[in-house]
């Protein structure tokens, strides 16, 4: 009988292979942009979809490209998309920006967080795991973290979030 290969020893998750990687992306990246002004942020986050593939997300103002890293203006927040039985959960991080400034958009497929502040931009657009109501969405933002709360249907059209 074959060994069957632990998600640990899977060779993605070699966590010096990671580490060295991370350290030669961000020389690069700051060597590119050591005459740039202004915040950089970049990462990642690594979680397991149903299926127990990983999926990796990226965040932040810097996106790497085969040609070198790029710096946008806006920072692509983390975000984590919760798909629970009756409804879908977005949490993103979103510190530094009073709940004014950020505009939220939601179609039955994706929900589209913007932020125009004074002092940071962000900007996302998530694709949700389900279809959804727009009509149901509830959106709160406390302490940088913005929770919008979606309730799942079959179809549907767009709508603004107030977020209270």
């Amino acid at each position: 009988m074959p060994k069957r290969r632990t998600f640990w020893s899977d060779p993605f998750f070699d966590m010096e292979c990671i580490d060295e990687l991370m350290d030669q992306f961000m020389n690069e990246a700051l060597e590119q942009f050591k005459d740039k002004e202004g915040p950089m942020y970049y990462g990642f986050s690594v979680s397991i979809d149903p299926n127990g593939k990983p999926v990796v997300n990226e965040f932040g103002n810097i996106r790497p490209r085969q040609a070198g890293p790029v710096l946008n203006t806006e920072i692509e927040p983390l975000v984590d998309v919760i798909d629970s039985k009756g409804s879908v959960t977005v949490c993103a991080e979103l510190p530094g920006v009073d709940k004014k400034d950020i505009s939220l958009s939601v179609n039955a497929d994706s929900l589209i967080i913007s932020v125009e502040g004074a002092k940071r931009r962000y900007y996302k657009d998530v694709s949700l795991p389900a279809k959804v109501d727009p009509d149901t969405a509830k959106a709160n933002h406390t302490n940088g973290v913005l929770e919008v709360t979606l309730e799942k249907t079959a179809s549907s059209s767009g709508k603004r979030i107030k977020v209270d």
